[in-house]
């Protein structure tokens, strides 16, 4: 009896389970190296936030009230990550709020632009967001077009796969660089 009061709830097993097909996903190598995002701490973080965020993006348009709780338990379980990653690091708990709170703010900023920015037809817009973002740019350049074209290309198919899917257990459905 004691043992149904510890068990994780199922949005927390599932919200884990997408997180770790986020996190598989942002690892790709073709994301990484020349020509494409710089393979840093900070490249790194912009993967995990931009894959995340695709995801959350699918589940908060349901209409469905579920859906946009697992789109909650999957931020905290990311910034759950992120808290354990940066004590692993070796920074103080006194640091650790301080980070995770401009974390959770440039991820709500970046959030709100690659939604806005994928609602548009004009492609240059989500180019110009990524260039600002994760290459520090203000100008495009072929880097932040071809990552343009794969969160394009991968918005669609989450797009299609839909949060019912999801919340079934699917994995996150992302285009494969190769």
């Amino acid at each position: 009896m004691l043992f149904g009061l510890f068990k994780p709830r199922p949005e927390k097993l599932l919200a884990r389970e997408l997180y770790e097909h986020l996190l598989a996903a942002s690892r790709q190598p073709a994301l990484y190296g020349e020509d494409c995002v710089p393979d840093t701490l900070e490249g790194r973080f912009e993967m995990v936030v931009l894959h995340t965020t695709l995801v959350i993006r699918v589940f908060q348009a349901s209409a469905e009230q579920a859906h946009r709780d697992i789109s909650q338990v999957l931020f905290d379980t990311m910034f759950d990550d992120f808290d354990a990653a940066m004590r692993e690091m070796g920074v103080g708990d006194s640091g650790v709020g301080k980070k995770i709170r401009f974390m959770a703010e440039g991820f709500y900023g970046r959030a709100s632009v690659y939604d806005e920015a994928l609602k548009v037809d004009d492609p240059g817009v989500l180019e110009l967001a990524i260039a600002r973002n994760i290459f520090a740019s203000e100008e495009t350049n072929s880097a932040s077009r071809k990552l343009s074209d794969y969160v394009r290309a991968s918005a669609e198919k989450l797009d299609a796969q839909g949060a019912l899917t999801l919340a079934e257990g699917a994995a996150p459905d992302f285009i494969t660089l190769g």
